[in-house]
């Protein structure tokens, strides 16, 4: 289940980056360009590649335990007090020695390892794909919180200019007596109100922009609407079954439930024999402190020994070694990991679960949101014609100031709404896509640009080293900073370069 091979269809009709889109700007003002940003320099997700590299790693840990192993020794000595009842009495002694063992048969332990190992890698590259899709989901948040913010930020400074005009023209027509100073109080009260809405709004916008930074790690600059989701799932059921195969939280759960049933067999190898074949090469030289020959004191008649300076000797055999008794342990690390092997089958289940209830509920969310697009739709359009209404009326007599105010209060109202459901759609929708396994780099269209981080690579490089001194070097911070990104402000771009967010968000045909 590694990223780069998932044969899925891709979510690349309006989300694929283009080949202009290779050299990511430094300032993102496309969708497209903002994830491209958290893709190349989120630090979550930067951490996350990291920690695959490490889960890759321990394959190589496990195979160094079946491959032979070479080691050499080596001591000096000096003599400070001879033995008496010696009669070679060297002064110094240097030993060394080279010793090979090459494991045979370990009960199968090392196999499970290095196959537990691998299945850790893979639930690893899942794990790497849910970062992913978690990362893109926030970014497409706040990029719509950005847009939305932008969006009420506006409608409440439009309220405040339009209440302004109110309360200076209810002030005229009280000085001329033609309104009463309830009708001015009122007007006031409303302006008031709509101030303080619109200090609520711009704190939004400034709250939305920094977790934007933070996720991207730069500041917004003139958001573009996105670009239509495609592939959405006309069918809740599809949606369903797609996620049950390819999300990646789920995948990487059956992943790790595999390893644990591959530590069951490795702890149950500690009852099983071990064989091994072993060699080695000892040296002696005493550095010349041993006499030449040796004479018995008892009789010197007797013919001279000769004394070496050095000495060499080599042996080679097999060593088996079968337990009989060792405590329990054996039995209850295997007890031990029958009962991990069981709680990650429970998580499975768990998981599946919880993947099933996000569908269900990104699936609840994105239909709620796209009905009340269209009621929000109609409630603006009838909103504005009863604003006009209204004012006509007032400008006669038939209305009162107060059902003027109420009626810009209820197109407000409806023009809010409208925004928050184009928000709520887009991001359920990509939610949904989430849930589903649908929302990662692959499918994003990154590949196509190059872009697209492959974590087999390396895999490749690492699982088969076996030499001791192969360290890589030092890892350098990748992710941007953004202590030097200035604090946001609630200033909004030219309306003309900043539209509502109002992409069609129904699935394509």
């Amino acid at each position: 289940m590694q990223a780069g091979g998932r044969s899925v269809g891709r979510v690349a009709g309006g989300l694929a980056l283009a080949a202009a889109l290779l050299a990511v700007p430094a300032l993102a003002d496309t969708l497209e360009e903002a994830l491209a940003e958290a893709y190349e320099n989120n630090p979550t997700l930067l951490a996350a590649r990291a920690q695959l590299r490490a889960t890759d790693a321990g394959v190589a840990v496990e195979k160094a335990a079946g491959r032979p192993n070479v080691s050499a020794d080596g001591t000096y000595t000096e003599f400070l007090q001879q033995n008496q009842a010696s009669f070679i009495s060297p002064d110094r002694l240097f030993r060394g020695g080279l010793n090979l063992g090459v494991p045979i048969y370990q009960g199968g332990a090392v196999k499970n390892a290095v196959r537990a190992a691998e299945t850790r890698v893979e639930a690893g590259r899942a794990d790497l794909r849910g970062t992913e899709s978690a990362i893109f989901s926030q970014v497409v948040a706040a990029y719509m919180d950005v847009l939305r913010g932008q969006a009420l930020v506006s409608l409440a400074q439009n309220q405040v200019d339009v209440l302004l005009v109110n309360v200076r023209a209810t002030s005229d027509r009280f000085e001329i007596g033609d309104l009463t100073r309830t009708d001015v109080a009122q007007s006031q009260s409303r302006l008031a109100l709509a101030e303080g809405d619109l200090r609520t709004a711009q704190s939004n916008l400034i709250a939305a922009r920094e977790d934007y930074i933070a996720l991207v790690g730069e500041a917004p600059t003139n958001l573009q609407p996105p670009p239509p989701l495609p592939n959405l799932p006309n069918d809740l059921q599809v949606a369903v079954d797609v996620a049950l195969a390819n999300n990646p939280d789920l995948i990487a759960d059956r992943e790790r439930a595999e390893a644990a049933g591959y530590d069951i067999r490795i702890a149950g190898a500690g009852r099983l024999p071990r064989v091994s074949l072993f060699t080695g090469y000892d040296y002696q030289n005493f550095l010349g402190s041993r006499p030449d020959v040796v004479v018995d004191p008892d009789d010197p008649t007797a013919p001279i020994v000769a004394s070496p300076q050095v000495a060499r000797a080599a042996q080679a055999g097999v060593q088996f070694s079968i337990p009989l008794f060792q405590g329990g342990r054996p039995a209850a690390l295997q007890r031990q990991a029958q009962a991990r092997s069981a709680a990650a089958l429970e998580n499975v289940v768990a998981t599946e679960r919880d993947v099933i209830a996000q569908v269900r509920a990104a699936w609840a969310s994105w239909q709620a949101a796209l009905a009340i697009i269209q009621s929000s739709q109609t409630a603006v359009e009838a909103a504005a014609l009863s604003l006009e209404g209204v004012r006509a009326e007032n400008s006669i007599g038939n209305r009162t100031i107060l059902e003027v105010l109420n009626a810009e209060q209820e197109l407000l109202n409806a023009r809010v709404n409208l925004v928050t459901a184009r928000r709520n759609a887009y991001v359920a929708g990509f939610s949904l896509l989430a849930a589903m396994g649908r929302a990662e780099a692959q499918d994003l269209g990154f590949a196509d640009g190059g872009l697209l981080y492959d974590p087999v690579i390396n895999y490749d490089r690492v699982q088969g080293e076996f030499f001791d001194w192969a360290r890589d070097p030092d890892y350098e911070t990748q992710a941007t900073r953004t202590v030097d990104v200035p604090a946001q402000t609630a200033d909004i771009p030219d309306p003309a370069n900043a539209p509502e967010p109002d992409a069609e968000l129904r699935p394509e045909p």
